[in-house]
């Protein structure tokens, strides 16, 4: 059989689909006439698409147990009684942030090893540095090693945030993307909030022992993974994709349909990323947006918060500071698991709006908190104490407003807004934007406590709050409810297959 014939057909059937995300057109009482679409979706079984995604996000847990080690490690590694790995300032202060450093090079591999070996060998690949930089800081005898350990669990953690997100997004249909992709944020706060239980029993050494589990698993079960249908139709595999497809939809979805959309879509386009490309409002347009999104996302300062979370408490004289701490990764695992349920029914734009706001809200009492404190004598015992609730109520309003929108709509977006043929391109110079902001952020922190003070820096901080939140509404799409092929069709200026 012709297969460009059969890819015609199917696609000739599609010519009265409406959006899926609603009911049909027209103002009478009921839910309007079915679209194509709906009716395929309607045989869509996702049971093999949910165990699918629960493997893949073994990676985003794995970088969260490295990005939340440095807050109880921190703190123990500068009261070592060994010399040789005792931290001092600024020796802390880098073990924090150079897993940003390796995360950004990681964003570059990552977005080469996506198009060159697709998405399920480099999922799988970048486990290891995982655990042979977790083996490394197990078996350091100086602070070098600390940094090696760090540096190579960064560079996976870089390589991870990129490859996951666009990996779920390719298998995942429009109905339960939003849910699947804010996953991926979901699974990093669990393994925050892991290290910080974690970091309550075990010492330094035994923590970066338990970091290595979830990486070692992911590994493991990634083997019976499939690849990305859409990268395997981008390598002209269609045998193969169909049959990925067929394990991702179920035995009664006519996946046959999906893959001729999905290659109608790669015919419109030439094969491979050019730098002429760029002049193309289908590529800037989403890459702005994209790499816009990472830099606020960053600029909220959440990265700073996390890894020196247990230090602000103690600056905030809250006693029991690492229990504070646990109790800030609760809130921020319950909250981004709201965000999961609801993507895909509220939207990603009023989600990123309210979070803002909310972000903005709480950095500025922080800063007022701050403020009170520094004008109020310290004589004997601590007269401020009684305002120490407003630090962590302030916390605890920043975290659920970070769980609510911007932790993870950023990576969600980042997955669903760029063409397929600069995807791994497009991806990769967000990520490296978001680390690159995230070293930044970070390796400053300490310094901009000093510099504009404790309260200034949160209300520096606020303000980015309040400017991600108009970029937000000017500049945003809504991308709920739409195929990949749709909201790259948006950006074209075309109607969407």
């Amino acid at each position: 059989m012709d297969p460009q014939g059969e890819r015609r057909r199917l696609l000739d059937e599609e010519d009265g689909d409406e959006d899926p995300s609603g009911p049909g057109p027209g103002p009478g009482p009921g839910p309007g006439p079915v679209s194509e679409q709906d009716a395929y979706l309607s045989k869509v079984r996702n049971r093999n698409l949910y165990l699918a995604t629960l493997a893949t996000v073994l990676g985003p847990m794995s970088f969260g147990f490295v990005l939340g080690y440095s807050s109880p490690a921190i703190p123990e590694l500068t009261r070592i009684s060994d010399p040789r790995l005792r931290l001092d300032a600024d020796q802390a202060s880098w073990f924090g942030s150079i897993v940003t450093v390796g995360a950004a090079a990681g964003g570059l591999l990552g977005g080469w090893m996506v198009e060159k070996i697709g998405r399920k060998l480099s999922l799988m690949l970048c486990s290891l540095p995982f655990v042979f930089g977790f083996t490394i800081i197990i078996a350091a005898q100086n602070v070098w090693m600390l940094y090696a350990g760090r540096l190579l669990t960064g560079l996976a953690s870089g390589v991870t945030s990129l490859v996951v997100p666009l990996y779920i997004s390719e298998m995942a249909h429009e109905r339960v993307r939003g849910m699947l992709g804010s996953c991926v944020q979901l699974m990093v706060v669990f393994g925050i909030m892991g290290v910080y239980l974690a970091g309550l029993y075990l010492d330094w050494r035994w923590l970066a022992v338990c970091s290595a589990v979830p990486p070692t698993l992911l590994m493991v079960v990634m083997c019976f993974v499939p690849e990305s249908p859409r990268f395997l139709l981008s390598k002209g595999k269609r045998r193969e994709a169909e049959e990925a497809l067929r394990l991702l939809r179920g035995p009664d979805a006519p996946v046959e349909r999906e893959c001729a959309r999905i290659e109608s879509a790669f015919h419109q386009q030439d094969s491979g990323f050019q730098l002429s490309d760029l002049k193309d409002p289908g590529v800037y347009k989403p890459l702005l947006i994209g790499v816009m999104l990472m830099v606020f996302q960053q600029m909220t300062g959440i990265n700073a918060i996390m890894f020196y979370a247990e230090d602000i408490f103690r600056q905030a004289h809250i006693k029991e500071s690492n229990l504070a701490s646990v109790i800030v990764g609760l809130i921020q695992v319950f909250f981004t698991g709201v965000a999961a349920l609801i993507m895909d029914r509220a939207g990603r734009k009023i989600l990123l709006i309210i979070s803002g706001v909310a972000m903005a809200i709480s950095t500025t009492s922080f800063g007022v908190y701050f403020y009170l404190v520094s004008r109020v004598p310290s004589v004997g015992e601590e007269p401020h104490a009684d305002l120490s609730w407003l630090a962590l109520a302030s916390m605890a309003v920043f975290i659920t407003g970070f769980a609510l929108g911007w932790g993870p709509i950023p990576w969600l977006v980042m997955s669903e807004i760029f063409p397929s043929k600069v995807r791994g391109v497009a991806s990769a110079a967000c990520v490296l934007t978001n680390w690159s902001m995230a070293f930044l952020v970070t390796k400053t922190f300490q310094d901009m406590m000093g510099l504009l003070t404790s309260a200034g820096t949160f209300w520096l901080f606020a303000s980015m709050c309040v400017l991600n939140v108009l970029f937000t509404i000017v500049f945003v799409p809504e991308t709920k409810g739409k195929t990949l092929e749709q909201i790259e069709a948006t950006f074209r200026g075309t109607s969407g297959p």
